[in-house]
Order: structure tokens, then C-alpha cells, then sequence
């Protein structure tokens, strides 16, 4: 029985932290959902105010310092014991008359003294005076807003439909409109660390006991280990680029499985190492194809293959000469592994050459038609032919297993070496095989370096998203 209780046990402890992760991803995304709102409140308060009225003038008012402009809600309110009044007694009171003279006044002091500014809404004020302009046909705002407060324009275009007017277009503008107080760091006041501290406070609290769960779990780390362990959390403590908490929240909202991103994930590590792969590619190479044009404008590949002396002590890593190793290491492949397999083609061609010199010679065509003779030249080509090839490969395999021979051919190669690089440096050959170079590497560096960027990009990732729908069916 206690062999049975102990997996469901271990099963019900496991669910507890899938659930603890998932609520604790929950509230991560929740505080990031908080941040970005308070993030973007200033520039999208206009906004906010047209779907949610009340809650966004709450939350300004509670932690972002944010009052009623005076003079605007003044305006509004003139406005409004404007309306009562006609109710009351009607647009040709004394009463109504009063109310419009004050809407008149407070129009060209709105002008002048342009309220908008504090808050950075000056095109706002710009917007209202468009719209009055054109409904009234003024040029001039204040002529505008002085003709539309008047008994007769009133009278003349409808009370109600101008008052509708101001209702639906200019107040809701004018509402937008606000005081923002200054705090004691000489700032707008903002208190969102107020509602973010109880974040900071659950995150720090749950990272300090991970931290000593895990420092305890395993002997070898400590404190400052197990937090590290945890870097990405904090993010989440740190009072200011409070948008850097979209990092760990992605990662809970991942390991929790509340949210699969993976696929994301790898989509944009697959266009991102492509993009910075195919740009490494390109410097790397530019790189090597400058460098080597710098050495051979520098004259140190000159130096180095004519051995001519830079002045330069040349360091020996092994003390192998490792071009005589190279030169014997081919000419021993060359000769008993290569020409073993080119022996029918050279026999071939000299069997052609030792031909065509018979026919040149005099009196061959004569010789072939005494009778008895036949094939017999041709007979002959192929047995001096073969005698030859044999002579030729026994002569180099002898002299390869030969220790005098081997010694020999080292000579003659060396010998070879030696009379090529005396030649080079003469008639300014050198000079011409370098300017040579320079500029076939450089045509290399245009003609096909630079066209990885344009190509390769989109190869490389249509082949990377080929890849990852096969692994994906499969």
C-alpha cells in the first residue's frame, strides 16, 4: 500500500508546481499587461478615453497626477448653464445672452492663453479651431468661436443642431484636454510603482524562495547561484525599463506550457542566425580576400615562396620542412597510385606520337607496301611504345626505392624549385604576377562576395523553413 500511495503522491506534487507555475505565469502577464498600459496611457489617453471613460480617468487621476484643465472644464460648464437656461426661458433671454457673452470671452482667452500646452495638446486646440472655421466660414478662430456664440447665428442655424454639434465634435476634444501635476523629483507625478511595488514584492518573494530551495537541494550552490539560475526574473524586480518584463514572462508562459511559443521561438532564431550568418560570412571572407591582397601587395607571398629574405625570423613550429614532406608525399601518390591508372591513356598518345613520326619519315608508305610487311610498323610503334612507358615507370619507381634515386629526385626537384624562382624575379615578373593577383581577388570580391547578401539570404531561409516543415511532418 505504501508502494502504491508513494507515485500518486509524486503525481499530485508534480500537478502543485505545474499549477503554481501556471498561476505565477498568469500573474507575470498580468503585470506586463499593467506595464504596457501604464507604458502607453500618456500617448493613448485619447483613446482610452472613448472606450473606457470612467476607468481612464480614474486611473490618471489615482497614478498619474491628472486634473480637469480649469479653463476647459470651465468652458464646458459655461456650456452647460448655457443649455439649462435655454431650456428654461429660451435663446432670447438676457440670461442666455449673458452665458454667450462668457462663452465669447472664454473662447478668446482660450486662443490667446492656449490651455493645450501644458499637457502638449496644443494640436488639439488647432483641430477645435479648424472645426469652428468651418462651420461658422471664418478665417479667423476668434471671429469664428464670437459668430458661433451669438443670439443670431444660433437662431439662424438651430439651437439644437448647433448644440449637438459642440456635443458630438468640440466637447469630447476639450475633455481630452487635462493638468498634470509636477512631484517632488521635478517630474510629472507618476505613482504606478504604487499598484507595481505588490508585483515586485510576489516576484522578489518567490525568486528568494526558489533561490534557497535550490541552494539547499544541491550542495554545491550557493545563494548567489540559485539567483542566477534565475536571471531573467530579475526583470521583473527592477523599477525602471519595466518593458524588459515581456522577457521573463514569455519564458514562464513557455515552461509553465500555458503557452506554447516554440515554434515561434525557432522561427526567429532561424531568421536571425541566417541574417547574421550570411553577414559573417560575407565580412569573413571579405576579410581573408583583403588580407591576402595586403600580403601580396606587401610583397610577403613573394618573399615567402621566392625565399628571398624579409629581414624576418621565420618561426618553426616542428622542425618538419613541411613543403619537402608535401613535395614527396605527391610524387610518391603521383607515381604509384596515378599514373598506374593514366598508363592506357599515355601509352595511347605515345602510341599516336611514334605513329605520326613514322608517317613522316621517308619513304614509310613505300615500306608498308613491299609485301610480307603489313602491320609490321604498326607492330613495332606498339612495342617501342610499351618498352617505353615500362622503362619510364620502372626508372621513376626504381629511383623512389632506390636511396641514391630517391636522393636524386630530390635534387632535381629541388633544383627545379630553385631555377623557377631565379627566373621569376627577373623582367619585373614578379611585379606583374602581383598586380595580377590584386585585381583577380578583387574582381572575386565583387563578382561573388557581394552578392551573398542579396542571394544567399533568401536561399539559405527558404531552405531552413523546407527543413523545418519535413522535421514538423515527420
Amino acid at each position: 500500500m505504501a508502494a502504491l500511495a508513494r507515485p500518486r503522491i509524486r503525481r499530485k506534487t508534480k500537478l502543485s508546481v505545474v499549477w503554481f507555475e501556471r498561476i505565477m505565469a498568469l500573474i507575470a502577464l498580468a503585470n506586463l499587461l499593467i506595464v504596457c498600459f501604464d507604458l502607453s496611457y500618456i500617448r493613448f489617453r485619447d483613446l482610452y478615453l472613448r472606450f473606457f471613460p470612467e476607468f481612464t480617468w480614474w486611473y490618471g487621476e489615482v497614478f498619474k497626477g491628472i486634473e480637469p484643465e480649469r479653463a476647459t472644464e470651465t468652458y464646458l460648464e459655461t456650456v452647460s448653464n448655457l443649455e439649462e437656461q435655454v431650456a428654461q426661458t429660451g435663446l432670447q433671454s438676457i440670461q442666455a445672452e449673458t452665458l454667450l457673452g462668457q462663452l465669447q470671452e472664454q473662447s478668446r482667452a482660450l486662443i490667446d492663453e492656449n490651455p493645450f500646452q501644458i499637457a502638449n495638446k496644443t494640436g488639439t486646440l488647432e483641430r477645435i479651431k479648424n472645426m469652428m472655421r468651418d462651420r461658422v466660414g471664418k478665417d479667423s478662430a476668434k471671429a469664428a468661436f464670437e459668430t458661433f456664440w451669438s443670439v443670431d447665428y444660433l437662431t439662424t442655424a438651430g439651437w439644437s443642431r448647433e448644440s449637438r454639434f459642440f456635443n458630438d465634435e468640440i466637447a469630447p476634444l476639450m475633455r481630452t484636454n487635462y493638468f498634470r501635476g509636477i512631484g517632488e523629483d521635478g517630474g510629472p507625478i507618476n505613482l504606478f510603482g504604487l499598484l507595481d511595488g505588490w508585483f515586485v514584492m510576489i516576484f522578489g518573494a518567490e525568486l528568494l524562495l526558489r533561490s534557497i530551495y535550490i541552494s539547499r537541494r544541491y550542495k554545491n550552490t550557493n545563494l548567489l547561484d540559485a539567483i542566477l539560475l534565475r536571471w531573467y526574473d530579475l526583470f521583473l524586480l527592477i523599477p525602471f525599463w519595466r518593458w524588459l518584463r515581456v522577457i521573463p514572462t514569455m519564458i514562464r508562459l513557455n515552461q509553465s506550457h500555458t503557452v506554447n511559443l516554440v515554434p515561434l521561438r525557432n522561427r526567429i532564431n532561424r531568421v536571425f542566425i541566417t541574417n547574421f550568418a550570411v553577414e559573417l560570412t560575407e565580412v569573413v571572407i571579405l576579410r581573408i580576400v583583403d588580407q591576402a591582397q595586403n600580403l601580396i601587395r606587401e610583397g610577403d607571398v613573394a618573399r615567402w615562396v621566392l625565399d628571398a629574405g624579409s629581414g624576418r625570423r621565420y618561426i618553426d613550429l616542428n622542425g618538419v620542412n613541411e613543403l619537402q614532406g608535401i613535395t614527396n608525399r605527391v610524387t610518391t601518390l603521383l607515381v604509384y597510385q596515378v599514373l598506374p591508372k593514366l598508363k592506357p591513356e599515355i601509352d595511347a598518345l605515345l602510341h599516336h606520337s611514334v605513329t605520326g613520326a613514322f608517317q613522316q619519315a621517308p619513304g614509310y608508305q613505300g615500306f608498308r607496301q613491299i609485301p610480307g610487311i603489313g602491320s609490321l610498323p604498326d607492330q613495332l610503334a606498339q612495342q617501342v611504345v610499351e618498352q617505353v612507358s615500362q622503362n619510364v615507370y620502372g626508372a621513376l619507381t626504381g629511383a623512389l626505392e632506390d636511396e641514391k634515386g630517391a636522393e636524386l629526385m630530390q635534387q632535381l626537384v629541388e633544383r627545379l624549385g630553385t631555377a623557377v624562382r631565379e627566373e621569376v624575379q627577373k623582367d619585373a615578373t614578379i611585379e606583374e604576377l602581383q598586380a595580377l593577383l590584386v585585381a583577380l581577388l578583387e574582381e572575386v570580391k565583387v563578382n561573388y562576395v557581394r552578392r551573398l547578401a542579396a542571394e544567399d539570404v533568401e536561399r539559405l531561409m527558404e531552405e531552413n523553413y523546407r527543413i523545418y516543415n519535413i522535421t514538423q511532418e515527420r
